[in-house]
């Protein structure tokens, strides 16, 4: 018997429009899809800032695609 394998998840990128609390943001995509999104805890851990306008990475599930996890802050 083999291992289960990980959930696969899609990475996108995207802008930050509004910050809402419980650090929850609404990203909006490339392609123009608005999404909820959230730090993941490596990011709260090392208390990295983001504010409206802010280029993000983000990882989606293939179940759920109006909700993300914030994995990086891009330039």
């Amino acid at each position: 018997m083999s291992a289960p394998s990980k959930e696969e998840h899609i990475e996108v990128e995207g802008s930050i429009t509004s910050v809402l609390p419980g650090t929850m943001f609404r990203v909006e995509l490339d392609n123009k899809h608005l999404v909820l999104a959230t730090i993941c805890g490596k990011m709260r851990k090392r208390w990295v800032r983001l504010t409206v306008g802010d280029r993000v990475k983000m990882e989606m599930s293939p179940y759920d695609l109006a909700k993300a996890r914030i994995t990086w802050r891009l330039k």
